[in-house]
């Protein structure tokens, strides 16, 4: 449903964490680019994992959308990773 101004009547915020850090974010789409960037992190160089329960990983990459959730734990991953 929209107001008048054509801005939905009804947006809700949901927190979620990236690489340990709190944000709160719009109950909507974001793309994987645009929340990395929230946590100063360039989308060239790094994926965005959402972490859930028993282990399920969720890998997403530069202009995937990303469903957000209340809750929602999201990890950094560094693409050029080194091997020891």
């Amino acid at each position: 449903m929209n107001t008048e101004a054509g801005k939905p009547a009804h947006q809700k915020t949901v927190r979620i964490t990236i690489d340990g850090r709190a944000f709160t974010v719009e109950d909507r789409h974001h793309t994987a680019a645009d929340l990395l960037g929230l946590a100063g992190l360039p989308a060239a160089g790094y994926d965005l994992t959402r972490v859930r329960a028993h282990g399920h990983v969720e890998t997403f990459r530069d202009a995937q959308e990303v469903n957000v959730k209340d809750g929602d734990v999201f990890v950094s991953v560094n693409q050029q990773g080194t091997v020891a």
